[in-house]
């Protein structure tokens, strides 16, 4: 069991089983969501429980895709492509230890202009 929250605790979520190796994702919209670029884990929906919906707000960002963020501290918790089984979770959110490390970069075409990526890890276009 993997526990987490926003920075204020009022979101707060858990995730059964074992955390998938998260990504970066450098896209404009991620960077502009979460103020630099966005890694998240992504989870079948039916392992994530969340608490504090009330305090959970979702912003329709595309067609198929909500991004949920807390409405009292502004944190980025969920990018949720609503027709799939499975959604992603800020990696930052959670509680360590997660077990996991970051596994790639993707929309690294979009990338800020302040920033070099020089990990080592791959670097996807889009």
């Amino acid at each position: 069991m993997h526990r987490g929250s926003c920075l204020c605790g009022a979101v707060q979520f858990e995730v059964a089983g074992p955390l998938t190796p998260p990504n970066a994702c450098h896209c404009t919209r991620c960077r502009k969501h979460s103020g630099h670029f966005e890694a998240s884990t992504d989870v079948l929906r039916t392992a994530l429980t969340v608490r504090g919906t009330k305090s959970l707000s979702w912003f329709q960002s595309s067609k198929k895709v909500r991004r949920g963020f807390c409405i009292t501290c502004g944190s980025s918790l969920f990018w949720d492509p609503v027709e799939k089984d499975w959604i992603a979770v800020s990696i930052g959110a959670f509680d360590p230890p997660t077990n996991t490390s970051l596994s790639m970069h993707i929309f690294v075409a979009d990338k800020g202009d302040y920033y070099e990526i020089s990990d080592g890890l791959p670097q996807n276009d889009q």
